[in-house]
């Protein structure tokens, strides 16, 4: 079987800082696979080189069998992606909003009405599509952004942290949406996220990636057991059964002395960016 998306040695440097370094990867069609790691580890490097917003040379990243530096037209079709940062326009109506993306996507003019109004409705806005995006609540407004995705009906969705700045309702909500989506349609989800209950509860394998590198790779009920292996080798055995999070501070250490990288997270102006988004919805 063609795997959704394969890396294969991804390296990406911003000037003499490396991003990612030497990244394997290998993503199976229809599971929802999660990349962890603390903020400067490369994972939105990693998500965008995949969505062809950053050059990699050939024979690095296939999407469904594409490569992505020869066939970048290819796989775009194939993509689906919601960032971190907001983007949805804010004086748009919901159904206006994912008609540009529509636009965006190059969805024939006869199939656009259809696909907008199936994404909208896809995501529970159908009856919402006419009200100004600035009306909506943070849930709503991540539902509508999931619904711009859509739109192309992706076979790979990528998703940046998707419930930044969430309450747990409105995370529930999203995550619900995505995983009926899922279901109905055999959609491959990878999406990074910075709660480790969401990646515990929501995703089928892990990887975990610290300053570039993998360190751990696994589904979560695996990443846990490799932990219980290491404690009894280190005579920790009595310690209470661990979480996802022991896993991550296990493989990250502390993460204050990493100064992270230019264009990842770690750098002030994303962070910036990060924290109005969430501030918008909160």
């Amino acid at each position: 079987m063609t795997p959704a998306l394969s890396c294969t040695g991804l390296t990406y440097t911003f000037g003499t800082s490396k991003a990612v370094d030497g990244l394997d990867l290998l993503v199976r069609p229809g599971e929802v696979f999660g990349l962890l790691g603390p903020n400067g580890a490369g994972k939105t490097t990693t998500l965008r080189a995949i969505a062809t917003l950053l050059p990699v040379p050939p024979g690095v990243i296939h999407v469904f069998g594409h490569d992505a530096a020869r066939q970048k037209m290819a796989v775009r079709r194939l993509l689906g992606y919601v960032p971190q940062q907001l983007s949805a326009d804010a004086a748009l109506t919901g159904r206006e909003n994912v008609a540009l993306f529509a636009r965006v996507f190059d969805v024939p003019r006869r199939n656009r009405a259809a696909r907008v109004g199936q994404a909208l409705d896809a995501v529970g806005l159908g009856p919402e599509a006419q009200r100004l995006a600035a009306t909506y609540s943070g849930g709503m407004v991540r539902r509508l952004e999931l619904a711009q995705a859509l739109v192309s009906a992706p076979r790979l969705m990528i998703l940046d942290e998707p419930t930044i700045g969430l309450d747990p309702i409105a995370r529930d909500s999203v995550w619900d949406r995505i995983t009926e989506i899922r279901v109905g349609t055999g959609m491959t989800v990878l999406v990074t996220t910075h709660s480790m209950e969401e990646a515990d509860q929501r995703c089928d394998r892990l990887a975990l990636m610290h300053l570039g590198r993998l360190r751990a790779l696994g589904t979560p009920a695996e990443l846990k057991s490799e932990l219980v292996a290491h404690r009894e080798e280190s005579g920790d055995a009595a310690l209470p059964p661990p979480t996802l999070e022991d896993v991550f501070r296990y493989h990250s250490g502390s993460g204050l002395d990493d100064p992270g990288s230019p264009g990842e997270k770690g750098a002030f102006n994303d962070v910036l960016r990060t924290r109005r988004t969430a501030s918008r919805r909160g």
